[in-house]
């Protein structure tokens, strides 16, 4: 079984954006030129990696809602409760129509600056992969939760980069 992937991308990208909207940010003060590692901290803060493991363990457990819930909940600044449930309602669709929940894998991390990282994962289902990617953002000393996405486009980008044109490796 095989999802519309244009309409899904469509759907998802808006409802992303709209959800992104709904954050308000503050400026960032001057900080340290160089990244702490995403690793446990101390004083009780929550990691990148710590967040997203327990985003999975929940979503596993307990489904999307939870797992959404947990994450948006990680972030004072995200209150936009009629967008979290539509992403929740999307993305708990999604996952019924992809079977059960196997596991994951991380695709890659990048860290675009001492401030800004990103996770992106292969979430393994039975019937077809699904690929969440993960933004976090340093204000200041603690990482906090600043974007998700998820789609099914992996094999058309894997598709894309086999073509004989494509320059990158």
């Amino acid at each position: 079984m095989k999802l519309k992937p244009a309409t899904f991308v469509k759907t998802a990208l808006i409802f992303v954006l709209f959800i992104g909207l709904s954050v308000c940010c503050k400026a960032q003060a001057p900080g340290a030129a160089t990244a702490k590692p995403l690793g446990a901290k101390p004083g009780g803060f929550q990691s990148a990696a710590s967040v997203i493991d327990n985003f999975f363990k929940k979503y596993k457990a307990a489904g999307a809602d939870s797992a959404i819930d947990y994450l948006f909940g990680t972030n004072k600044y995200f209150n936009n409760p009629a967008g979290t449930a539509q992403l929740k309602a999307k993305l708990d669709s999604l996952r019924q129509s992809l079977g059960d929940f196997i596991g994951k894998e991380l695709i890659v991390e990048k860290t675009a600056s001492p401030s800004l990282v990103l996770y992106s994962y292969l979430v393994k289902h039975d019937v077809q992969p699904v690929r969440f990617t993960f933004i976090f953002y340093r204000p200041h000393s603690d990482w906090v939760f600043y974007r998700f996405l998820f789609d099914d486009q992996m094999d058309i980008e894997m598709e894309d980069a086999a073509k004989i044109g494509n320059k990158h490796p």
